[in-house]
């Protein structure tokens, strides 16, 4: 199960998730009454699927927006609503996502209390320009704080995200940021390279002159270091952008959308995938809620992978994983580019022999490129 809760205190510049701020949901949506509209869909999933009932969910991923602006109690009806209506695996991973200065020991404490036992905290970086850059409210420092207590609490498992190659950002903040999240002593890191998503106020400042365009070549230079210092301190990538200190630390939630697995999303904007077939949700909060509110669905679109489509999908997405692409289930074209990609040192040797094709360091620095050549 993925729930999306759309609730932001404020923008951050890069971002172009579907979240609203308080001034911009209008009238028809609000906090206080969001987990009963959740719950009003979960009961609709329930109907949905009443011939082919999961037998458990085996992952909760609550994300956003920043869901830790709900009361830690509402999380928990969510929660609790979902186990009773299939049943949560005994080992389920259940993770929310939370901005460091939305969080505090007490209301940690509850959301552990809940059964969750997962959160993974938007760090971003320890550098206060950088920080400020991207729009971010939190403190330097006060992501590690955050980590520390959710340890603190008993989380299982914390994961910490940083971006790299901000405008304005030296390999020096980069490399403090990983010292940090290291330091902090969680078991999951997550790095991703800036993009500039069109509509977002950070694509405007570029487009003024008043920001640099982010640099393909940095941002490699800050890949390389951070597969360096987190390899160094214990970490294995996993997937292209993620490293566990542990195989249980893997964020089994992500991992299954990797591999192709069945899942419903709750809220506005949200999109499933159950037996081959997708769907997503109208956006807009307030347009979430009236259909809800009149028994209606609020689906606005789905579609049906066709065999080309499935296959292209699991191509691209089974590369980035660390455990890499069966070669068995490439075309001959397909082959062919996996052989080109070996010989250039973008697959790894091993691992193309015992039948897999699995990105080397060079290869994860041009995936996107690999995977191009691997669907002709």
């Amino acid at each position: 199960m993925y729930v999306h809760v759309p609730f932001c205190a404020s923008r951050c510049g890069y971002c172009d998730f579907n979240t609203y701020t308080a001034a911009e949901l209008g009238g028809g949506a609000s906090r206080e009454e969001y987990a009963e509209t959740v719950l009003a869909e979960l009961a609709l999933a329930a109907r949905v699927l009443r011939d082919h009932r999961p037998p458990r969910v085996d992952t909760v991923f609550v994300g956003g927006g920043t869901p830790t602006l709900l009361p830690a109690a509402d999380l928990a009806r969510i929660l609790e609503a979902i186990d009773r209506t299939w049943g949560l695996a005994a080992d389920a991973e259940v993770t929310t996502e939370a901005n460091p200065e939305s969080v505090t020991p007490r209301s940690l404490a509850a959301l552990r209390a809940a059964g969750y036992t997962r959160i993974s905290l938007g760090m971003q970086s320890a550098s206060p320009g950088v920080l400020a850059i991207l729009d971010r409210r939190h403190s330097a420092g006060r992501a590690a704080a955050a980590a520390q207590e959710a340890r603190e609490v008993g989380f299982e498992h914390v994961n910490l995200d940083l971006i790299y190659g901000t405008p304005g950002e030296s390999a020096a903040d980069f490399a403090a940021s990983l010292d940090e999240a290291v330091a902090a002593g969680v078991d999951h890191v997550s790095a991703y390279s800036l993009i500039v998503e069109e509509g977002t106020r950070l694509a405007a400042q570029v487009r003024r002159g008043e920001l640099a365009q982010p640099s393909d070549d940095v941002a490699a230079d800050r890949y390389l270091a951070a597969e360096a210092a987190l390899d160094a301190a214990g970490f294995s990538w996993y997937e292209v952008s993620n490293w566990a200190r542990t195989l249980d630390a893997r964020c089994r939630h992500n991992l299954l959308y990797w591999t192709g697995g069945d899942w419903w999303g709750l809220g506005p904007g949200a999109h499933s995938h159950v037996g081959g077939v997708r769907w997503w949700n109208v956006k807009h909060p307030t347009a979430y809620a009236q259909r809800l509110a009149v028994g209606a669905s609020p689906g606005l679109a789905r579609e049906v992978l066709t065999a080309d489509e499935a296959y292209l999908e699991d191509v691209m997405l089974r590369l980035r994983l660390a455990a890499g692409l069966p070669l068995e289930v490439l075309d001959p074209a397909g082959r062919a580019g996996a052989d080109r990609a070996r010989a250039a040192g973008l697959l790894a040797a091993a691992a193309y022999g015992d039948g897999r094709a699995v990105l080397t360091l060079r290869g994860r620095l041009l995936a996107d490129a690999v995977v191009r050549d691997l669907l002709g």
